[in-house]
């Protein structure tokens, strides 16, 4: 593609930093990318979403490539499929990496990861930082339901061009993608709905909010209480 992956405009040293706007649209991009696979009549579960898997065009449209490890889907009655452990650490689902078990959700997780680093400007797994900040998940989970930690998270470059309100709202969402419990993950259909009002900086309160400050994307359609 014409400007190349996301990874090298997140994490090259000479790129030039992307703006809100921009990196939101790369989310939702991916996220429609995510969804029509999930969605269609046989689904396939892409496992190995990242950052060096999203391409750019000139407009900066996302798109996905590498379907190397994509896998078809549970059919029928089928909760799961079961598969050999592949993809990349640090972006792979924590009960895929435990047991094999290989779901849309799966994705959903890795996408939770992939919208951190949009948020952060960091990369998912680095060692060139304090050992707590090793891995970005493990950092980053306990800040993003405190909207007094929001400035400890989003990526400094953006020089505080961004609406807070927006970026609580991608906190919320990364949240919810990156839960333990895959069934407490939303959907990517959901996602990207999700993402659809934040590309202005803004959005809409269509997400029930708890006392906690966190969208509860456990009402919404296809997502169990569990």
């Amino acid at each position: 593609m014409f400007r190349g992956s996301l990874e090298n405009h997140l994490f090259r040293k000479t790129a030039t930093p992307l703006p809100w706007a921009t990196r939101m649209s790369i989310a939702l991009g991916a996220a429609k990318g995510l969804a029509c696979l999930h969605n269609a009549e046989r689904p396939v579960i892409y496992r190995d979403f990242k950052t060096s898997n999203i391409l750019l065009d000139s407009d900066y449209t996302a798109k996905l490539s590498d379907f190397g490890l994509a896998k078809a889907g549970p059919e029928g009655d089928e909760t799961h499929v079961s598969t050999r452990v592949m993809g990349t650490y640090g972006y792979a689902a924590p009960e895929y990496v435990m047991t094999g078990h290989l779901t849309a959700r799966s994705d959903v997780y890795s996408f939770g990861v992939v919208l951190l680093e949009l948020l952060t400007g960091r990369k998912s797994i680095d060692k060139s930082r304090a050992s707590r900040e090793h891995s970005l998940v493990d950092w980053v989970r306990p800040k993003l339901s405190d909207k007094r930690r929001l400035h400890q998270i989003i990526d400094p470059k953006l020089e505080g061009q961004y609406s807070v309100r927006a970026a609580h709202k991608a906190c919320s969402l990364a949240y919810y993608c990156l839960s333990q419990n895959p069934k407490a993950r939303p959907l990517m259909s959901d996602v990207v709905e999700t993402l659809e009002p934040l590309q202005s900086g803004g959005g809409s309160d269509g997400a029930v909010v708890q006392a906690g400050g966190l969208p509860d994307y456990r009402v919404r359609r296809g997502l169990t209480g569990n």
